[in-house]
This record gives C-alpha cells, structure tokens and sequence, in this order.
C-alpha cells in the first residue's frame, strides 16, 4: 500500500470520544512492549508516529491513527504488565472489551505476538476471544530481526501450536527493523478491509 498521509487523530477511553464517521478500523492487540508502536510506525513509514517507549504499559488509552484518509489503525492498550494495578488492568480490559465488541467499524484485529518466544497466557485468552465472538485476526510474529533465520519455521511453529491458530488464520513473520513480512501484512490487511465490505454489501442487498 502507497501512503499517501498517516496522522493521530486522538486517543479515546470511551464511546464518546471515538472518531465519528464509517471509515474501517483495524486494532492493534498485544502484551505491553511487545512492538505495536513499532509495528505502526514501520508499516505507515513514519519514525516517530507512534510514540514507542521502554517503559511498559505506557499506553492507557485507544489511539486513533488515521491512514490516506480511508481506514484507522487502532492503538490498544498493552496486556500483562505486571506492574500495573489490578484495578488499572480491569479498567483497561473492560475499555477493550466494550471497543472490539461493540464497534461496528471493526473490521479486525491484528494480534502481535513476540516470536521469540511461546506466546503468553494473556495472547492465548486474546486470541480465544477474538475467535470465541467471531472478530477475524492477523497474527503478526515480530521481532523476527532477533532470531536466525534457519530457526524461523520452527518459533512459527511454536506460536501457531501455543495459541492453537485456526486453519483460516495468517500468521506473518514480521520485523519492524528490516521490514520483513510488511507486504504481506498489507495484503492481509487489505483483505480484511476490502472483503468485509463486500460481505456487508452482500448482506445488505
């Protein structure tokens, strides 16, 4: 995908504060420092965009980030930061629960896992919801800069038994540092877009 323009538009904690409009949105789901500010930044060929931070658990709030005027990338909060309050953590998972089930917009979440190492308990209860009411997922395996290369297929194939991925999801290879996986995941990306739009169009007619 060309872009054209990629800016913030705002960061939400409720219904209220959410871009008004139909454009498409995409979530982006993850544990806290797993790489979404990363991820965003490299797939929108902005440097700073997202605002990316050694300390975890930075982002509290959804963030909005509009792309060529047409669809959002939608910045969630990071899970299972251990630091963080229970009280802290229940806000939060109730924010995201109430986003991902009750946005119409919605058209997927693209969950990034760490593909270092075997997803954790808290990526395993996302993908489980995700799938349990039905929201369609892009699995994203980043920071794969870290490991060589001939170990690939075998961290893929840990993330894919961990968290028990379906037949008809994608999981995709990805570093933010080399830009491996960007063009796949733009095309996955797409798809979701583009197909559940026709989808509706079907419904609708």
């Amino acid at each position: 995908m060309k872009i054209k323009s990629a800016e913030f538009i705002i960061s939400a904690v409720s219904k209220a504060q959410y871009p008004e409009g139909d454009l498409p949105e995409i979530a982006l789901a993850g544990r806290s420092n797993v790489g979404k500010s990363s991820f965003i930044n490299k797939m929108l060929n902005r440097k700073n965009l997202a605002r990316t931070s050694s300390k975890p658990g930075k982002t509290q709030t959804l963030n909005y980030y509009l792309v060529n005027e047409e669809f959002y990338f939608v910045d969630v909060p990071g899970y299972g930061y251990a630091k963080t309050s229970k009280t802290e953590r229940a806000a939060w998972g109730k924010m995201i629960e109430t986003y991902l089930m009750g946005r119409a917009q919605l058209k997927g979440v693209i969950s990034i896992v760490d593909v270092r190492h075997p997803p954790t308990s808290d990526d395993i209860l996302m993908y489980d919801f995700l799938k349990h009411y039905d929201i369609p997922v892009i699995i994203i395996a980043t920071k794969a800069d870290k490991i060589p290369k001939g170990k690939y297929n075998k961290h893929l194939k840990i993330v894919k038994e961990t968290l028990n991925v379906r037949k008809e999801d994608e999981i995709i290879l990805f570093s933010s540092e080399t830009g491996l996986g960007k063009d796949e995941a733009w095309a996955a990306i797409n798809k979701l877009i583009h197909d559940m739009d026709e989808v509706e169009e079907i419904i609708e007619q």
